[in-house]
């Protein structure tokens, strides 16, 4: 049996006699690379801390010391030390979840994986341990130093730092990148206290060397150590964490294991919060990953082993290449129009638009609630910014985008990538929450492009707005097929219309690429005679009034949409008629009100029941009520 296959437990780790730990750690990496080359998955990440994750579960005691990963893509290594070494089915429907799962395991405490959290997470544990009386628990928090851009970690830290006996460490993993190079004040601060000798470092050089000179070296050392501030100003520039009254460890090398023991023993003997500063490659021990420039192997797809190049996929348009070349067309023809990321140049696409036009691409690190801000303030003073963050991240600055960018009435576009179901990433990850959350938002213009044609226009519709936010959604993967309208009723695209010989029997609203889904649907319910009229509304906020009496015609009215059914387009279509006393009845068919387990987005939409079969059942029955005179005792509504 390898050391490898031993590992059930943390506590098998710590009998693990400390000259095989280096062989452990190698037949991690090489089993991650091995297993992350079949299915994909965020190796980088997790290569760069193996050394730091055996010395952190030998040191602490997991679960009763909650272990927190800031963010979950680094924790692939802790589920490896916790006994879970099946990876083939990783991130895939019955199998492991890319992130840390509380239905895995005991030791794992928070998913969403929404960066800059933990520290939150962990001060509210340590203040819980205290309240309870459990004075021999620590809880410890491993955060990437990307993650100390976003603003919640420093709010965090300000409550951490407020009581000097909290059995707290906070542990920055410090590899100079979040997805891409880590970026601002924060990185560059950072990076120079890599490039000096550490504090403690050279005060246990000097520990160690007076404590053995005869007479005079103990009286000499107690001085020096009295003078520590004044050393750490001549050794390293002035350390903001001890600035804010923490405890401050470090830099340490993240790959000398028992370098690391050492100083987590230290940080978690002290007995209140302690910031331990470690350096770590990201990527380490797999050098197609570790001389990767764009990320360093951050979520690679499947890929050779023996040369780290991406296995052949799918040759299909992505959504974020259409977004990313249209940007690029744009800012050609605009030079007010300026482009933000938050620390995700690549993965929305925006690397091509900083290659084109270096001096109006602004990364903020991850800090959506300061890119939607700074985007309102760029748009007060003359220019247009284009914010492309993933819509689930849309989430975190919610309150600035209403406040902030509405309120003023600011010319402010967000993208937003990965809108509905993205599968594999996992609750966290799906973008079923933009369409009803910014309903509420007045003033705010909504649109959902059904393909790639729809995507390019409604951009440059846009940024042509300049009083007031405007949001595009887009899915992740491939860009569905090209599908040409037929006609239009008022700004909307009429899709399908009932054909000659049939009554006005459903009129279906398709929002975005489920209006792909809608024309299968009423294909099918054609050829049982049912006449079916099926509209892309393009703009879902504010609905065109035309639909009104479009609706007004129809025996039944419905929605589908790859959001969430509570307060969505559906809602919206029925608040819209109710309010012009339409009293045709309105079923809406979305994402059911949950957290969905990971698994391919088909999958997924075939779970909720949209598929063009499942629907054409439900609608079929519906219309055939309706068309006799009956009344669904369902109200129309699938939130029920």
């Amino acid at each position: 049996m390898t050391l490898f296959e031993s590992m059930h437990n943390p506590e098998a780790l710590k009998r693990l006699p400390a000259d095989q730990l280096p062989v452990l750690a190698q037949e991690i990496r090489d089993f991650l690379v091995e297993s992350c080359s079949q299915t994909g998955g965020h190796l980088g990440p997790s290569l760069g801390v193996v050394e730091l994750t055996i010395a952190l579960h030998r040191v602490f005691d997991s679960p009763k010391d909650p272990i927190l990963f800031d963010t979950g893509h680094q924790a692939y290594a802790h589920k490896v030390l916790t006994g879970r070494h099946d990876f083939t089915n990783l991130k895939s429907e019955g199998g492991l979840s890319g992130y840390p799962s509380r239905a895995e395991s005991e030791h794992d405490f928070i998913e969403n994986s929404h960066a800059s959290t933990a520290l939150s997470y962990a001060d509210g544990m340590a203040k819980a341990n205290e309240v309870r009386g459990l004075s021999d628990r620590s809880v410890v928090a491993v955060i990437g130093d990307g993650a100390l851009t976003g603003g919640m970690a420093w709010e965090a830290l300000n409550n951490i730092a407020e009581k000097k006996d909290r059995r707290l460490v906070v542990v920055v993993n410090d590899n100079g990148r979040s997805y891409s190079p880590t970026m601002g004040g924060l990185a560059d601060h950072l990076a120079s206290l890599r490039m000096t000798p550490g504090y403690e470092q050279a005060l246990d050089l000097a520990k160690n060397t007076l404590n053995r000179t005869p007479v005079v070296g103990q009286p000499l050392y107690e001085a020096l150590h009295g003078l520590k501030k004044g050393i750490k100003d001549a050794i390293q520039p002035q350390m903001m964490f001890e600035d804010l009254g923490l405890k401050y460890l470090g830099p340490i090398d993240g790959h000398d294991e028992p370098a690391l023991e050492k100083a987590l023993r230290r940080a978690r003997d002290f007995g209140g919060p302690v910031i331990v500063h470690v350096i770590t490659q990201k990527g380490k021990g797999y050098a197609p990953a570790e001389n990767h420039d764009e990320d360093q192997f951050h979520a690679p797809g499947p890929f050779d082993v023996a040369t780290g190049e991406a296995k052949p996929g799918s040759k299909a348009l992505k959504w974020t290449s259409v977004f990313a070349d249209t940007m690029v067309e744009i800012g050609a023809e605009r030079e007010d129009v300026v482009a933000i990321t938050a620390a995700m140049l690549h993965p929305t696409g925006l690397n091509r638009f900083a290659a084109a036009y270096p001096d109006r691409i602004f990364d903020v690190g991850i800090a959506e609630q300061h890119a939607a801000t700074a985007a309102t303030g760029m748009a007060m003073n003359g220019l247009h910014p284009v914010v492309a963050v993933y819509a689930t991240f849309l989430n975190r600055c919610f309150d600035q985008v209403l406040m902030d960018a509405a309120l003023h009435r600011q010319g402010v576009t967000f993208c937003l990538d990965r809108a509905g179901v993205t599968g594999n990433d996992g609750a966290s990850h799906n973008g079923m929450w933009d369409m009803s959350i910014l309903q509420v938002v007045p003033g705010l213009r909504l649109a959902a492009p059904r393909d790639a044609e729809r995507l390019r226009t409604l951009v440059r519709e846009a940024v042509a707005v300049e009083d007031a936010p405007t949001v595009v959604r887009y899915p992740k993967g491939a860009v569905t097929e090209e599908l040409p309208a037929i006609g239009e009723v008022g700004s909307m695209d009429l899709l399908r219309r009932a054909g000659e010989g049939h009554s006005e029997d459903l009129l279906i609203v398709g929002v975005g690429t489920m209006a792909q889904v809608a024309c299968e649907v009423a294909d099918r319910m054609a050829d049982q005679g049912i006449g079916v009229t099926v509209i892309d509304p393009l703009w879902v906020k504010p609905l065109d009034e035309a639909l009104i009496a479009e609706a007004a015609r129809h025996s039944v009215v419905a929605v589908v949409e790859d959001n969430g059914r509570t307060g969505g387009v559906g809602d919206a279509v029925a608040r819209l008629l109710r309010d012009h006393d339409v009293d045709v009845p309105v079923r809406t068919f979305g994402i059911a009100q949950e957290f969905l387990d990971h698994a391919k987005r088909d999958t997924i939409l075939q779970q909720q029941g949209l598929t063009s079969q499942e629907l054409s059942r439900k609608l079929t029955e519906t219309v055939s009520r309706h068309t006799e005179g009956a009344t669904d005792p369902a109200l129309e509504d699938e939130n029920a």
